[in-house]
């Protein structure tokens, strides 16, 4: 087995490298392969462009799906660090991303290595499959991020509100959009408000999510033909909808 960790922080002694260290040592002593993309280190670009493409359909007009999808068909399109990230992705059997919420979302290195990496035509696209069909099907993927608040305040009743919801983009409309089976979050809350033995709890709680990872129960989602493509993929007659912005039944 084979797990990709695409870790997204600037400072190498932060809590969020040493729960990427704590991911990589128990899952290696679980007997599992492990890669990490730990893109600061790497310089990762964030920004999708037209130098993403080794050649291109149209220089004059840049359509960035467009040009994904041609640097798919050709097979050696993409540029030499899109192509690697993408050989990683596609080998791994369990993706995480480590990283701090910033602004309610991934921090930007992160968002930008989705965009690249996600790549219209190789991860999703034309008859590759989408959601329950998706390419990932039968593969795992979870989120793991550090906050500056407690769980209390990510709540139904909380300021922030529930982390279910602050996640949806990510969990739905990234991982669960490319087949993977969504494991439960894991939130590190609040680790700078910590002392030595409060961070050394959740490194310990972190691994032993990790040891009991198949026990855990993936999120549930709908099945893609529980939507009417016909009607602008809304949820057919009589199916109640059982995911985080979907609410009431199709009509």
């Amino acid at each position: 087995m084979k797990a990709l960790i695409v870790y997204a922080h600037p400072e190498p002694q932060s809590f969020n490298n040493a729960m990427k260290d704590c991911a990589e040592k128990t899952l290696r002593s679980m007997g599992w392969e492990v890669e990490v993309s730990d893109l600061y280190a790497q310089g990762f670009k964030a920004v999708a462009d037209g130098d993403d493409f080794k050649d291109r359909v149209d220089p004059a007009f840049l359509k960035y799906a467009a040009e994904q999808a041609h640097a798919s068909a050709d097979g050696a399109g993409f540029c030499d660090d899109v192509a690697a990230e993408i050989e990683k992705l596609k080998s791994a059997d369990l993706l995480i991303f480590q990283f701090p919420m910033w602004w309610f979302g991934f921090p930007a290195i992160l968002k930008g290595w989705v965009d690249r990496v996600f790549a219209a035509g190789t991860i999703y696209g034309g008859d590759i499959g989408m959601f329950s069909e998706g390419l990932f099907r039968g593969k795992r993927a979870l989120v793991s991020f550090t906050s500056g608040a407690t769980k209390q305040t990510y709540s139904g009743v909380g300021l922030y509100g529930r982390a279910d919801v602050t996640l949806w983009p990510i969990e739905n409309g990234v991982l669960n959009f490319a087949g993977f089976s969504v494991l439960p979050h894991f939130q590190a809350e609040a680790p700078a408000k910590l002392d030595d033995a409060g961070r050394k709890a959740i490194l310990e709680n972190w691994a032993s999510y990790l040891r009991s990872i198949d026990d855990h129960t993936p999120l549930e989602f709908h099945d893609l033909g529980d939507f009417d493509q016909s009607k602008a993929w809304t949820l057919r007659a009589g199916i109640k909808g059982r995911t985080v912005g979907q609410d009431g039944v199709g009509e």
